[in-house]
């Protein structure tokens, strides 16, 4: 089962290779995604990272969460579920 990351207070440069290496380290990776503007594109600052075993998850949660990257200290913990919303969003 795969576990879900979320990985916050990333510099607006960081791309999702930059990304990628850095968790590569401590396990295997089956996705990356850096949020975007959906007007600018430009980076939210936060993203996404979903690994496929829990126990590398855990070990890149507890050895990231806290660095620096970018001259930037991130966050990095369990992602939470998306809430449902009702209706739509403008």
């Amino acid at each position: 089962m795969s576990v879900n990351i979320y990985v916050g207070n990333l510099s607006y440069d960081t791309t999702e290779g930059q990304l990628q290496g850095l968790f590569s380290v401590h396990g295997e990776i089956s996705s990356v995604k850096i949020i975007t503007d959906h007007y600018t594109g430009r980076s939210k600052g936060f993203g996404f990272v979903e690994m496929n075993d829990a126990n590398a998850a855990d070990s890149a949660i507890q050895a990231l969460n806290g660095s620096e990257v970018q001259n930037r200290q991130i966050v990095v913990n369990l992602a939470k579920p998306k809430a449902e919303t009702k209706g739509k969003r403008y």
